[in-house]
């Protein structure tokens, strides 16, 4: 009998300490994201100095996803004390808590207009970058005997106006015949 009540015991011992650890785990990594969360926000704040109502509200909705982030390890702080007490918790209740609260919380932030405005200058900056990649492209091209995309847009206008004008000497031709004819 107390081989049973010592395999019970190791196996609950073995259970909890598996739990802790998933917790353990779990904060870990939720601590990791808002750190990583953080320095991303701060880094697209600091490339530019928005104004001050966009400012306002980005560090209000920072500080709304900051709450949600709270709220979700009061949470989980409070599920991992009812799995001690016995209560069967199930371990995806703690991804699910963590992946809904990570979800409300970057609805916080990207619903700002300083989220907006770093947004439009990264896409701005990457028009940039991409415009300029293409006149290096065109460039290189052209050096190298490659015809670029202006001659081919060139060409391409020459050979419409060629049939433009073709197409108006051949009405002429017509005119000229039929009046042969007549």
């Amino acid at each position: 009998m107390s081989d049973k009540n010592t395999d019970v015991q190791e196996e609950w011992s073995g259970m909890v300490e598996q739990m802790n650890d998933a917790v353990a785990e779990s904060m870990e990594q939720n601590m990791q994201a808002q750190a990583a969360f953080v320095e991303s926000w701060t880094e697209a704040l600091s490339d530019s100095v928005p104004e001050d109502e966009n400012l306002a509200e980005g560090v209000e909705g920072y500080n709304q996803a900051y709450e949600v982030w709270m709220d979700a390890a009061e949470r989980m702080f409070e599920r991992s004390g009812d799995a001690a007490q016995g209560e069967d918790v199930d371990p995806t209740e703690f991804r699910d808590i963590w992946l809904q609260s990570a979800n409300e919380a970057f609805k916080e932030i990207m619903g700002t207009s300083a989220f907006a405005a770093a947004n439009g200058q990264l896409i701005e900056s990457m028009m940039e970058m991409r415009e300029q990649a293409d006149e290096v492209s065109q460039e290189t091209i052209a050096e190298m005997g490659f015809p670029t995309r202006g001659d081919v847009e060139e060409v391409g206008e020459r050979l419409l106006e060629l049939e433009r004008r073709q197409q108006d000497v051949e009405e002429k031709l017509d005119r000229v015949l039929e009046a042969i004819e007549e």
